[in-house]
């Protein structure tokens, strides 16, 4: 079993404005670094090689990224113990806060890559239902164990493609 997670986030300003450029002129050099680090397995990208064109949600400030890693500890290990982890020390510079969570962590067979629908999914479950094996984070974490279901009717739960944000103080 390898690790599945999500994260999004709603830019506080267009890709394209000034004062998010660090975060955007720093993308290419954190996503190569996450490909080197010891554990990486597959990242969500398109053609450009990133995921920030990719819709996750009806608002286009929202951005998605999604990976898959071999372990708990190699993602934690690359987001808290690389540069990554400047960037995320500056979240609130770039991005609103979620009325909800923003990252879902869950179990995938080695081989499978989730889509952006079903780690919308996860993000709401985690939401719904609090951590659980179907979607948890690095605060309760969960055994890998193939084919768990979901707490809740997935047709109740289906997320819809529109999310609320606040911004950070």
């Amino acid at each position: 079993m390898h690790l599945a997670e999500i994260n999004v986030a709603r830019l506080r300003y267009p890709l394209e404005d000034p004062r998010v450029a660090d975060f955007v002129d720093n993308l290419d050099a954190i996503n190569a670094l996450a490909e080197r680090s010891e554990g990486f397995v597959w990242r969500l990208k398109d053609e450009s090689g990133n995921a920030t064109q990719i819709a996750a949600y009806d608002d286009p400030l929202v951005i998605v990224n999604m990976s898959v890693w071999r372990s708990v500890e190699a993602l934690h290990a690359f987001a808290y113990q690389t540069a990554h982890r400047r960037f995320v020390q500056r979240r609130k510079e770039w991005f609103a806060l979620f009325d909800g969570p923003y990252l879902a962590l869950w179990w995938v067979e080695a081989g499978a890559f989730p889509d952006v629908a079903g780690g919308r999914r996860r993000l709401h479950h985690l939401q719904r239902m609090g951590p659980t094996a179907y979607a948890f984070t690095f605060r309760q974490l969960f055994d890998p164990a193939p084919d768990i279901r979901p707490l809740a009717d997935p047709d109740e739960t289906a997320p819809s493609a529109s999310v609320r944000f606040r911004l950070c103080g």
